[in-house]
């Protein structure tokens, strides 16, 4: 009788001793690795069942001098569940390696942090996304402007890790509900393959997002404030600007990153009294007679907590090899713009200025038949202060007010003898409200009062929500 309990309690710690492990593990980051752990789980369940089955049945019961069963039937029960737990442990397995279970929203390698999940998988397929939806009010003389209501746009990124060299990353966008109506777009907005060779350079190829300022990367809503981007970051550096190109990334130390990239130029035959906004070629049959290059540098120092600067430049010609008022030209685009950005417990601020120069002005407003500006600037500065902390110390939710201001003006300076245009002159004063249920939704309240130097300039009440993935 002693034997038959030894051996029962030897079959019952082991197969407590296996089910744990399987807690224990890591998960594994090849496919390879997983069938290994499977492979080796159910030789140790088999195992088990074999000698549980085939044990001596030969004791005696002292009380009842009856032959003794191998083993109980709640102890066969016992053995199926834990054979159970078994194989829904290893299909979670299998399930991680492709879908992390909690996803730690980070940005990495230029990325937003919905945007960086591929990075977090061990190997396979990552799904992530953003949505916003927002109701806009026309203040006082609407002119031709009417209040509106939105799905501006909803987002599906699709990533691949093929290995730990090699991974693909995508943005599938649809804007404004449909393509049926209003201007609704479906488009993608980058698809890239990254290549993974050393931490100090990288290769990025593929339809890329342009890396100025700091919207054009990091676009998802909860990651900015108000309903819509800053208008500087809209006109004089367009977001969201992608093209297709080839280029480097990388941390040339650990403070220190970068991205360069060589770029289908912009067309000249877009540009118009705005800006360049309309000259992204966006990767659609992208002409590409002539090329841009762009080149980014972030510092973020370690004894400035919280602290992060930097600059990028844009150069390329834009004509195309087209003609304009019967001349060739290059169309020679410049772009620049610095940043700062400072974030310290409850306080984020957020400073940039961008100047931008476009050559033979002259001659394409000629052609465009409005005055093109050979000079434009914009620059803004932005603070909010999560208050809820010191209202609940203890609470994980947000709740900033924020205030934003901007500057800018598409037309600083027109070829001679050209009209300018005052109501591109503008300032925006914006005032709102940011609050976060959890890091991943937003729901947004914000005013905007738009002052120009000449005309009407309408302000706006607007209210919505974002969310990530």
């Amino acid at each position: 009788m002693v034997h038959q309990k030894n051996y029962l309690s030897f079959t019952i710690a082991g197969l407590l001793s296996v089910s744990t492990s399987v807690y224990a593990l890591e998960k594994p980051k090849t496919m390879d690795e997983m069938w290994k752990i499977i492979e080796m789980q159910q030789k140790q369940i088999e195992a088990l069942q074999k000698n549980a089955v085939t044990a001596p049945a030969t004791q005696i019961n002292d009380k009842t001098n009856a032959p003794a069963p191998a083993v109980a039937t709640n102890d066969v029960k016992k053995l199926e569940h834990k054979t159970d737990v078994l194989s829904q442990e290893v299909e979670k397995l299998r399930t991680n390696l492709s879908i992390p279970e909690e996803a730690k929203y980070k940005s990495m390698y230029g990325m937003g942090p919905a945007a960086s999940k591929v990075y977090q998988v061990g190997q396979g397929l990552s799904i992530g996304g953003y949505g916003e939806a927002s109701y806009r009010n026309i203040v006082g003389d609407k002119g031709a402007l009417k209040d509106s209501a939105d799905m501006y746009r909803m987002i599906l990124y699709t990533g691949y890790k093929f290995n730990d060299k090699i991974i693909f990353n995508s943005e599938f966008e649809v804007e404004h509900g449909t393509t049926g109506r209003n201007g609704g777009t479906v488009s993608i907005e980058f698809a890239a393959l990254d290549f993974f060779i050393d931490p100090m350079a990288n290769v990025r190829a593929g339809m890329v997002l342009t890396p100025m300022g700091f919207i054009n990367q990091i676009h998802e809503p909860p990651f900015y404030f108000g309903n819509n981007r800053p208008e500087v970051e809209r006109t004089i550096i367009p977001s969201t600007w992608r093209e297709l190109g080839v280029g480097l990334f990388g941390q040339l130390t650990p403070e220190l990153s970068y991205t360069a990239y060589v770029m289908n130029g912009m067309d000249a035959a877009n540009f118009t009294s705005k800006g360049i906004r309309d000259g992204r070629q966006s990767g659609g049959n992208a002409q590409a007679e002539n090329f841009g290059y762009v080149a980014r540098l972030d510092y973020t120092p370690d004894y400035l907590t919280g602290v992060t600067l930097g600059g990028s430049a844009y150069v390329g010609n834009s004509g195309q090899d087209k003609l304009y008022a019967g001349e060739n030209i290059d169309a020679f685009t410049q772009l620049y713009e610095g940043h700062i950005q400072w974030k310290y417990r409850g306080l984020e601020w957020r400073a940039l200025g961008s100047v931008g120069r476009i050559g033979d002005a002259a001659i394409l407003s000629k052609a465009k038949g409005q005055t093109i500006g050979s000079e434009n600037y914009g620059w803004y500065t932005e603070v909010g202060y999560d208050v809820l902390p010191l209202i609940i110390p203890s609470t994980d939710q947000y709740f900033a007010p924020f205030f934003r201001y901007e500057q800018m003006d598409s037309l600083a300076k027109v070829p001679n003898g050209l009209p300018d245009n005052g109501n591109l002159n503008r300032q925006i004063y914006q005032f709102g409200l940011q609050y976060k249920p959890i890091p991943n939704v937003v729901i947004k309240a914000d005013y905007r009062n738009f002052e120009a130097q000449k005309g009407i300039a309408a302000d706006d009440v607007n209210l919505g929500f974002g969310f990530i993935f």
